[in-house]
């Protein structure tokens, strides 16, 4: 069953649907991965374009590793006004669960610089036992 995680940023929402990829991971190994797919919708008036992004992925054990880029899978979307841009990326971790929080920043039409939150969200393969932190 597939979770949506959401979050709204000045009427830009960002939605994030997480899922465990059986056949790229391998317990024995330690290697567990997930694919996500994020949705970006411009709700606002205004056309903005996303310029960098910024992770927090942290494990089971509470290792964090932090990414920071320009763009998401090698792209600067401009979003118009009731545009949405939708992408897959993945993610390794080397424990059965974790999670990820991050942000984009964003820059408006008129060239203000702003940062919109991406939800933190769940990574959970079939291994792990649920607990909340």
């Amino acid at each position: 069953m597939a979770v949506m995680y959401r979050a709204v940023t000045r009427q830009i929402e960002v939605t994030v649907e997480p899922n465990f990829v059986p056949e790229q991971s391998s317990a024995d190994r330690s290697r567990f991965f997930w694919s996500y797919t994020i949705v970006i919708t411009n709700s606002g008036e205004e056309t903005v374009q996303l310029k960098t992004r910024h992770w927090i992925i942290t494990d089971a054990s509470g290792r964090q590793q932090e990414v920071k880029g320009e763009g998401v899978v090698g792209e600067q979307p401009i979003l118009a006004p009731g545009e949405r841009f939708e992408y897959t990326s993945g993610v390794p971790l080397s424990t059965a669960s974790g999670f990820m929080t991050g942000r984009y920043q964003m820059v408006s039409e008129s060239g203000e610089r702003f940062e919109i939150e991406v939800p933190t969200f769940s990574l959970d393969s079939p291994d792990s036992k649920r607990v909340l932190n």
